[in-house]
Parts: structure tokens; C-alpha cells; sequence
């Protein structure tokens, strides 16, 4: 237990958060800010979809790599002093986008971006655990999860406003003050690194021996379900459904809308109810939500599609800030760096395995890669195939849950009630 800090004074205490929401904000939209441009990439630099593609998995995938390197770096070196590293590659990385004059120079930049994006959001997620009262952990993780909600929410509207009036380059110009100003307030705002008492290898055996596999697993299995609700929700909603692409868009933003509304929400709960209990509450609300997708909309249509994402995205809020709250609850201070990586490790392994073994069953469902060409029955057979998938996955979290705690027993006893 780390009793030594002192609570900063109120003031103090709201820059760190402004100072650290932005740095997860910035690694969240950099993450959906460029999806927006692939066709104006595609005209700007003649080259095929797959390949301007790369400008997109090219961050992906370096932020995937890095995550762990980032904590365990901020573990070893101080997280305060590694979180402006990366702001400073970060904001770097954008410029040197903003410049590419062509296509591999700009996947490069980008994949440079992507690894300063680890270590924003690593960090940013280790230190707000770090300088967070003890009774308001919860709702600064879930702060932090509302905030990552809305960059990745904020990528496609931002982009979209910009490349009439600024061209594909002026989504990376827009996010180079950002980081700059994340930078200055880093500087100024977060406490300083304090000393370490010996130097600590941080090796992630010796974490996942205090019984973080199972949160890992966890965190894993449901980052790949919400992913797939991305993934097939428009090929439903499209050509399902024939709804027109701002319908679309429309639907597919009641997920996000009630992310963002409902991460701080999610964490009181956290802090109020034990991280425990809440953790179960939100995989049960994921379960219903994933089984209610496979039934609710061959059955009554649009309505069975929102009202199954309305069960899916609290749950998924809930069980990120209750997630993250007893992954880090019994952390050492100096290994909390390299947890959070493993976390975030977990969550965008999730995300690739949704978007492509999920796809896959997806595929397999409607009978057919040609997914235009199939009739609205073989789209909803796909569906219900994938979400059915889906929902035992979630049970099988639940059993994985259930298990651990009867093998470690904790956190619940230790709910705040005010």
C-alpha cells in the first residue's frame, strides 16, 4: 500500500487530470483521425487501399508493441519523466505526418506516432492511479475510459471538418499544438518522479504471479466483442438493414454517445459498490447485451440493434473502470507502469482479434466474402452467428472471473461508501 504521497490541493489535483486526459485523448484520436482520410490518402498518393490501409494498421500495431516496453521505461526511469518522452515523439511524430511527401514516409511517421501513443496512454492510465485519492480511483479510471470513449468518437467528426478546408494533412497539423500543450502542462502540472529506493527489472512473470492473468484474459475477450460490434454493426445496419450511410453513422453513435456519458458514472459506481462486484455487473450487462445482438434485431429490427448496444455499452464502461481498478489495486508503485502496459496489451490484442477472427465467423455466417452481393437473411444469419459467439465468450469471462475470485478472494470488502 502506498500511504506516502500527500493528496495535492484541489487545484493541483485538477490540472494532473486535465493534464493526463488529454494525453489519453490524444493517443485515442490519433488512433481514429486518419480512418477519414483513406480515400483522399488513396487520390493523394494514387496508391490501392491496402496500402494506404498500412497508414491505419501501421499505428495499430507499433502502439500494440510498445505498450509494455512504455511501463515497464516509466517503471524504471519514472512515469512522469517518460510520459513527456512520449509527448515529445508524439508531437514530433504528428509534424513529421503533417510533412510526409510520401506514402511509406507517412506509414513511417505514423508508425512513430503509434509508439508514442503507447506510451501516453500507458502512462497516462499508471500515474492516474498513482496521484488519484484512494476513494476515487474508480472514477478516475472511468474518467479516463469517457475520455478515450470521445478521441476515438472525436477522430472521424474533427477529420471530417478538416480535410475540406485543410486537406488530409490538416488532421495531423491540428494534433502538434495539442501535444505541445499536453507537453507544457505535463512539465508544470505532474508531481515530480520520486526516487526510487533500488532499481526494479519490473519483469512481467513476477506481475502476472499476483494474479493479473486473469484480468489480462478478461480484458482480452471483452475488447475483441465491442470490436465486433464495430466491425459488423455497419454491414448489418448497410446492408441489412438499407439503411442510408448517415443512418448509419447515426446508429453506430449511440454506442459511443453512451460511453462517453457514462465512464465517470461507471467509476463511482466503482468506488461506491467494490471493483469486485461492479466487474461481474458489467460482464453480466455484456452478456445480455452480446446474446440480446444474436436475437433482438432478426426479431424487431433497428429497435433489437439499439437495444442490445444499450446494454453492451455500459456494461463495456463498467467493466473497464472496474477492470483496470483491481488490475491495479495490489500493484507495486513500481510495477504499476509495466501493468498498465500489459493492460492495454490485452485490450488492443482483443481489438485485432475481433476485427479479424470475429470477421471471420462474421463471413462464415452470411455464407459469402462478397458481402454486398448477399441478401439482408444471410447479413442477419452472420449476426446472429457472430453474437452468439460473442455472448459465450462473455460467459466464459464470467467463469473465468468466478473462478478467480474464489481462488483470490479480494476487493469487494474494500468498497467505499463515502
Amino acid at each position: 500500500m502506498d500511504h506516502t504521497k500527500t493528496d495535492p490541493p484541489k487545484s493541483a489535483r485538477a490540472a494532473i487530470t486535465i493534464t493526463l486526459a488529454l494525453s489519453m485523448g490524444l493517443a485515442a484520436l490519433g488512433t481514429s483521425i486518419a480512418n477519414i482520410a483513406l480515400p483522399a490518402l488513396a487520390l493523394a498518393f494514387a496508391a490501392p487501399f491496402p496500402q494506404v490501409q498500412a497508414i491505419v494498421v501501421g499505428y495499430l500495431v507499433a502502439l500494440t508493441i510498445s505498450v509494455v516496453a512504455a511501463g515497464r521505461l516509466g517503471d524504471r526511469f519514472g512515469l512522469r519523466r517518460m510520459l513527456v518522452v512520449g509527448l515529445v515523439i508524439f508531437a514530433l511524430s504528428s509534424l513529421l505526418c503533417a510533412l510526409a511527401p510520401g506514402l511509406w514516409l507517412l506509414v513511417a511517421a505514423r508508425a512513430l506516432q503509434g509508439v508514442g501513443a503507447a506510451f501516453l496512454m500507458t502512462l497516462a492510465m499508471a500515474l492516474m492511479r498513482q496521484t488519484a485519492a484512494e476513494a476515487r480511483i474508480g472514477r478516475a479510471m472511468g474518467l479516463l475510459g469517457t475520455i478515450s470513449a470521445l478521441g476515438t468518437a472525436l477522430g472521424p467528426v474533427l477529420g471530417g471538418l478538416l480535410i475540406p478546408v485543410a486537406g488530409w494533412r490538416g488532421l495531423f497539423w491540428v494534433q502538434v499544438p495539442l501535444a505541445t500543450l499536453a507537453l507544457v502542462m505535463a512539465w508544470m502540472a505532474l508531481p515530480a518522479d520520486q526516487p526510487a529506493k533500488r532499481p526494479t527489472s519490473a519483469r512481467a512473470p513476477r506481475i502476472l504471479n499476483r494474479g493479473l492473468v486473469p484480468n489480462l484474459t478478461i480484458n482480452l475477450l471483452v475488447a475483441a466483442v465491442m470490436m465486433t460490434t464495430l466491425v459488423v454493426g455497419p454491414f448489418y445496419l448497410g446492408f441489412g438493414l438499407g439503411l442510408s450511410p448517415t443512418a448509419t453513422g447515426l446508429a453506430m453513435a449511440v454506442g459511443p454517445a453512451i460511453s462517453i456519458l457514462g465512464g465517470v458514472p461507471a467509476g463511482q459506481l466503482v468506488d461506491r459498490w467494490g471493483a469486485g462486484r461492479m466487474l461481474a455487473v458489467g460482464l453480466i450487462l455484456l452478456s445480455v447485451g452480446a446474446f440480446g445482438m444474436a436475437l433482438l434485431p432478426g426479431a424487431i429490427g433497428l429497435a433489437g440493434y439499439v437495444l442490445a448496444i444499450a446494454f453492451l455499452a455500459p456494461g463495456y464502461q463498467i467493466f473497464q473502470a472496474a477492470n483496470n481498478t483491481a488490475a491495479l489495486a495490489d500493484v507495486p508503485k513500481d510495477q504499476r507502469g509495466t501493468a498498465s502496459g500489459l493492460l492495454n496489451l490485452s485490450r488492443n490484442a482483443g481489438l485485432i482479434a475481433g476485427a479479424s477472427a470475429m470477421g471471420a465467423v462474421f463471413a462464415f455466417g452470411v455464407g459469402s466474402t462478397d458481402l454486398a452481393q448477399a441478401s439482408p437473411a444471410a447479413i442477419g444469419a452472420g449476426l446472429r452467428l457472430t453474437f452468439l459467439l460473442a455472448g459465450a465468450l462473455m460467459v466464459a469471462a464470467i467463469g473465468i472471473y468466478r473462478l478467480a475470485q474464489s481462488l483470490t478472494p479480494r476487493l469487494d470488502q474494500r468498497a467505499c461508501r463515502q
